[in-house]
């Protein structure tokens, strides 16, 4: 009896507490300025883009611009060639990606879905990936490049990218092939498949968190990368945004509000790109969590 009292004294004051007005108010204020704090870069770079130097180094640095200067975006797109660096980007990028995310996938199933000797060991050689530094290793990939005769090119960078994208992109993938129940491969090798039919029509399919989740990676490990495509691509005609958004500034005078200009042009995509896909990393996160 004084256990079911008990009981229901817990129960009544957890009610209390979740209906709490007083609780709910606090959790949205903190949570609208959690937003607002996230949001206000955004929207200091997009006010940022349209001002003139005046307005941004001295009379109005956080306010909306007074006059709106949106020939900023037209500098920023003819005279700094931002479009061309922008698609090199996409092209880059995307390749880099269907690299990774195919390489990263067939590597899971091998070690994760076959038996063979050694497996184990050849997941630890690719988990030492994660401890190499790319500073480290720019060096050593611009001899191999040179030696190769791939520098200014796309290939220069592609290559590097996925490399240094697939250790991790194995990682999740990995983790999340091993939820997979190995009855799968089974009923359809009963069914006539081959390991090449299994992989493609049964496991690819259900590995989309996994693959969202390594395309966001890899997008932003190669969208925002300067160090190599500075080093490995000189020529203008295939710089990406990185590189080419620092062409735009002078030797003595900077003009900040096409600069900005080409910054919203490169960060919007990496937006896009999180809300498309973010439900499917969600589901990704969701998964790990039910299997630890």
């Amino acid at each position: 009896m004084a256990m079911t009292t008990s009981k229901r004294n817990a129960i009544s004051s957890y009610q209390v507490r979740k209906s709490s007005k007083a609780l709910n108010v606090i959790i949205w204020v903190f949570l609208a300025l959690w937003a607002l704090l996230n949001l206000f870069p955004l929207y200091w770079m997009f006010t940022f883009s349209l001002k003139d130097n005046d307005q941004i180094l001295r009379s109005n640095r956080f306010g909306l611009p007074r006059e709106w200067f949106w020939s900023n975006y037209q500098k920023a797109m003819k005279a700094g060639n931002i479009l061309n660096y922008f698609k090199n980007s996409i092209i880059i990028t995307l390749v880099a990606i269907i690299i990774t995310i195919m390489a990263a996938m067939m590597a899971s199933y091998a070690m994760t879905r076959i038996e063979w000797r050694g497996s184990s060991m050849m997941n630890k050689i690719f988990m030492l990936g994660i401890t190499i530094p790319i500073q480290a290793s720019i060096i050593p990939v611009y001899l191999v490049l040179s030696k190769l005769e791939l520098l200014d090119s796309y290939v220069a960078l592609i290559v590097p990218y996925s490399a240094f994208s697939l250790t991790m992109a194995i990682l999740i993938c990995t983790g999340f092939m091993d939820q997979l129940p190995k009855d799968l491969d089974e009923a359809a090798y009963i069914d006539g498949c081959g390991r090449t039919r299994v992989f493609f029509s049964v496991i690819v399919p259900l590995m989309k968190p996994a693959v969202a989740t390594t395309s966001i990676y890899t997008f932003l490990q190669c969208w925002n990368e300067l160090m190599f495509a500075q080093t490995f691509n000189t020529k203008k005609e295939i710089m990406t945004l990185p590189a080419g958004i620092q062409q735009l500034t002078g030797s003595y005078t900077v003009e900040w509000g096409p600069i900005g200009a080409a910054l919203t042009i490169a960060t919007f995509p990496t937006i896009f790109v999180y809300i498309l896909l973010s439900r499917r990393i969600q589901e990704s996160f969701i998964a790990g969590a039910i299997k630890g």
